[in-house]
């Protein structure tokens, strides 16, 4: 069981995937993601990604799916096996066949949002010794 993303249809996992597709797609200006979240999660820009996953899957039914993601992923991990970031992982996609060439003003959010992970992976390390987990 998974969700599939109201807009595009795209498999997700689970809510939290969910949440951040439909968010990070907004981000990148992807039709019809923005608008989405504002009709049906209006404070998404300022939610927690559990927060945004609780309000985003209350619209959405849970979907089955014939194969338990492998086949939908393309090796998608956290971090685990491919060693990509999320970041890296969504350029990638993003400049996949159909998808069009990454504009510079999202090669800039991307940029901007992988410098400020590292900020917060950095503090996380400063405090606890690790990186903080949810």
């Amino acid at each position: 069981m998974g969700y599939a993303c109201p807009v595009c249809e795209a498999p997700q996992a689970d809510g939290e995937h969910l949440a951040n597709h439909l968010a990070i797609t907004a981000i990148m200006g992807r039709e019809g993601h923005e608008e989405w979240l504002d009709e049906h999660a209006p404070e998404w820009e300022d939610s927690t990604r559990s927060e945004l996953a609780e309000a985003v899957v209350e619209h959405v039914p849970e979907t089955e799916f014939p194969q338990l993601f492998e086949d939908t992923t393309d090796g998608h991990g956290h971090g685990g096996q491919s060693g990509a970031t999320l970041e890296q992982e969504m350029a990638r996609q993003t400049a996949g066949r159909g998808r069009g060439d990454l504009t510079d003003e999202t090669r800039d959010v991307l940029a901007e949002a992988r410098e400020l992970t590292e900020e917060m992976l950095d503090a996380g390390e400063e405090t606890t010794g690790a990186p903080d987990e949810e």
